[in-house]
């Protein structure tokens, strides 16, 4: 804060307000990322489902994309079906 430059000064200013959340980061090592990253993909999923008659709909689809569920449906072939 004593320097005389103004961007040092906002620097110290930044530090100092988010001072607790930086300490926080250092001792945990967490951060809010992976649940920003779960948000966003909640919302594109939202825009996705635009059109869908009921919230139940929209509910199942982010549990169906976000839960890391592996489906593996048997294809249908010309001669049969074929397992992947």
């Amino acid at each position: 804060m004593r320097s005389q430059l103004a961007p040092f000064k906002k620097l110290a200013r930044t530090i100092r307000k988010h001072a607790s959340g930086i300490l926080n980061y250092i001792s945990t090592g967490y951060s809010n990322g992976p649940s920003e990253g779960l948000n966003g993909k909640i919302r594109t999923i939202t825009r996705r489902a635009y059109g869908f008659h009921s919230v139940s709909s929209l509910i199942a689809l982010i549990f169906l994309c976000c839960s890391n569920l592996l489906l593996k449906p048997p294809h249908q072939t010309p001669g049969g079906y074929l397992r992947s």
